[in-house]
């Protein structure tokens, strides 16, 4: 029993982590003098995705998978994913913008919430869905992964941001200048609404051991170490975020495509349905 109760808090120690270096990703950017200073900012916030990402699978490792964890795991995206990237970047550039640029600032902290709110309730449906099944027949299921996620997901919006800042101050470029304020608060509204929008982003965790997946393994390895080469480091996570969103447009753009010739059918057969004697 005592062995149980430890592993039950160790996926959520390690969540508290991801909100600690949130919680200090946003002291040092009220603190910051220098892109050196936004720049560790910007870490401490990479820091907590690779936190965000083992609580999870340490979970599903020791099986103490439950309720609690899924609510704080959404508090800590809050805090980690959302507030402290919008306030970095809020003290980093779009304080130039006065009032405009603190709700811009705002509407991303917002929508990273409403994501996060409708993903634990498509979550809980899912599972109680899953439940019912399995009492109707007899049977214990185990839920497939799923293949796609709908809206970007927080920390995907926070990356290409952090990412930003972080390139920035790699090469001390000119980003956080007053003359890219408005383009960088286009920016952070375009994400904000990719996440509370209905596009498709793929998850990847449904991936397997077959020739595609290494093929695309490869090929996003060696692009990425192509970028690093001619560049800096922190340009590859812009690349490889930047790539993500991309495919997941494009993926969008096209199955709406595929859909239309079917939508014209299905009007057209209830035209001649209706006209009919």
């Amino acid at each position: 029993m005592k062995l149980q109760k430890t592993l039950f808090l160790l996926p959520n120690a390690i969540t508290l982590a991801s909100i600690f270096c949130g919680f200090d990703a946003i002291r040092l950017a009220a603190e910051a003098q220098s892109d050196r200073d936004y720049f560790r900012s910007a870490l401490l916030v990479m820091f907590a995705a690779i936190f965000d990402t083992l609580d999870g699978r340490v979970a599903r490792a020791t099986k103490t998978q439950s309720s609690f964890g899924l609510q704080i795991d959404s508090l800590a995206d809050v805090v980690s994913f959302g507030l402290a990237p919008a306030f970095l970047v809020y003290r980093w550039s779009l304080h130039q913008l006065g009032n405009v640029g603190l709700l811009v600032a705002f509407a991303f902290v917002a929508c990273g919430a409403i994501r996060l709110a409708r993903f634990n309730v498509l979550s809980m449906r899912e599972e109680a869905r899953e439940a019912r099944e399995a009492r109707a027949h007899g049977v214990t299921t185990v839920a497939k992964p799923p293949k796609y996620i709908v809206g970007l997901a927080i920390p995907g919006a926070a990356g290409v941001l952090v990412g930003l800042v972080m390139a920035n101050a790699s090469v001390s470029g000119p980003l956080g200048e007053r003359r890219y304020a408005w383009l960088l608060a286009g920016l952070v509204v375009a994400l904000s609404l990719l996440m509370v929008s209905t596009v498709q982003f793929r998850s990847f965790k449904d991936l397997r051991l077959e020739p595609r997946t290494f093929a695309v393994l490869a090929l996003v390895v060696g692009s990425s170490a192509a970028v690093s080469a001619y560049s800096k480091p922190p340009f590859v996570l812009l690349w490889l975020l930047g790539g993500y969103v991309l495919v997941g447009l494009v993926e969008s753009v096209l199955t709406a495509a595929r859909k239309v010739p079917h939508a014209l059918s299905r009007r057209r057969r209830r035209r001649i349905a209706r006209r009919s004697p």
